[in-house]
C-alpha cells in the first residue's frame, strides 16, 4: 500500500486553463486525439454550489466486502486503506475512490469528507454512495458521487490499495492522472497530454462563444457549427 506521489505536477498555468473550460469541451477536445472513454459514468456533483474541481488523482481502490473481516472494529486499524487515504492525500489532489459502481454502500461521510476539506484536498470522486449527504451538499469540498447511501462502506466495500491504477464509473484512473469536475460531471486526462488538451479546450471554448454570440442573433447552424470558410474568416477578423 503505496501512498508516494511519483509523477510530475499538474502545471499552474494549465490548471488556470482547466478552470476555464467545461468538461463538454474537455470531452471532445480528448475524443478528437482519439480518447473515446474519458467520461466517469453514473457520477455527479452533489454540492449545492456550483463548484469547479481541477486536481490531480490520489486513488483508493476497494473489493467487495466479507463479513469475517469487514466488522465496525475494522475501522480501529490505523493502516485501514480508506483512513490512511483520507490522512495522506496531499493537498490539492483529488481522493478517487474504485468502489466497482456499486452504489448501495456509501465510500465516505460527512466526517471523513470534512477531514479532506481541512486537509486541502482538491475534491472526492466515488462510483459508489455518500452518507450524510445533506450535510455534504453544503461543503466547500467539490463531491462527486453516484447518489445519497446510508449504509457504511464496510457492508459492501473492503478497502485494500492506494496510489494504484484504478477504475472509476468504468474509467481507468492512474495515479496524477487530472480528473476535471462540474455540473456535467467528471473527465479524466492523461497527465502525458493534460498541457495539450488544456490549450485544445481553449481554442474550441473562444471559438465557441463566437458561434453562441451568432446563434444568439439568429445565425442558422449549418455552416457555421462546424464553420465553413466564410464563418472561419469572419472569426479569424474578429479574434486579431
Amino acid at each position: 500500500m503505496s501512498t508516494t506521489c511519483e509523477f510530475e505536477k499538474l502545471k499552474d498555468s494549465t490548471k488556470e486553463l482547466l478552470q476555464l473550460v467545461s468538461t463538454a469541451t474537455l470531452h471532445t477536445a480528448l475524443f478528437k486525439k482519439g480518447f473515446r472513454n474519458t467520461y466517469i459514468q453514473g457520477v455527479s456533483r452533489i454540492n449545492n454550489a456550483k463548484l469547479k474541481m481541477v486536481g490531480q488523482a490520489f486513488t483508493l481502490r476497494y473489493i467487495p466486502a466479507r463479513e469475517d473481516v469487514d466488522t465496525v472494529a475494522a475501522f480501529r486499524d490505523p493502516q485501514h486503506p480508506q483512513r490512511v487515504a483520507v490522512e495522506t492525500v496531499p493537498a490539492g489532489m483529488i481522493l478517487v475512490n474504485d468502489c466497482r459502481q456499486d452504489a448501495s454502500a456509501a465510500s465516505a461521510g460527512s466526517i471523513l469528507l470534512t477531514r479532506l476539506q481541512y486537509r486541502q484536498c482538491a475534491g472526492f470522486v466515488s462510483d459508489a454512495g455518500i452518507r450524510d449527504s445533506d450535510d455534504a451538499a453544503d461543503m466547500a469540498l467539490p463531491i462527486f458521487c453516484a447518489k445519497p447511501s446510508a449504509p457504511t462502506n464496510l457492508t459492501k466495500h473492503h478497502g485494500v490499495d492506494i496510489q494504484v491504477p484504478i477504475g472509476c464509473g468504468g474509467v481507468a484512473v492512474n495515479p496524477g492522472d487530472v480528473l476535471v469536475g462540474d455540473g456535467d460531471g467528471v473527465i479524466v486526462i492523461p497527465l502525458e497530454i493534460v498541457d495539450e488538451i488544456a490549450n485544445e479546450a481553449i481554442a474550441m471554448e473562444r471559438f465557441e462563444s463566437y458561434v453562441l454570440t451568432k446563434v444568439g442573433s439568429g445565425s442558422r447552424v449549418i455552416g457555421l457549427y462546424p464553420p465553413n470558410e466564410e464563418a472561419l474568416e469572419e472569426y479569424n477578423k474578429l479574434s486579431q
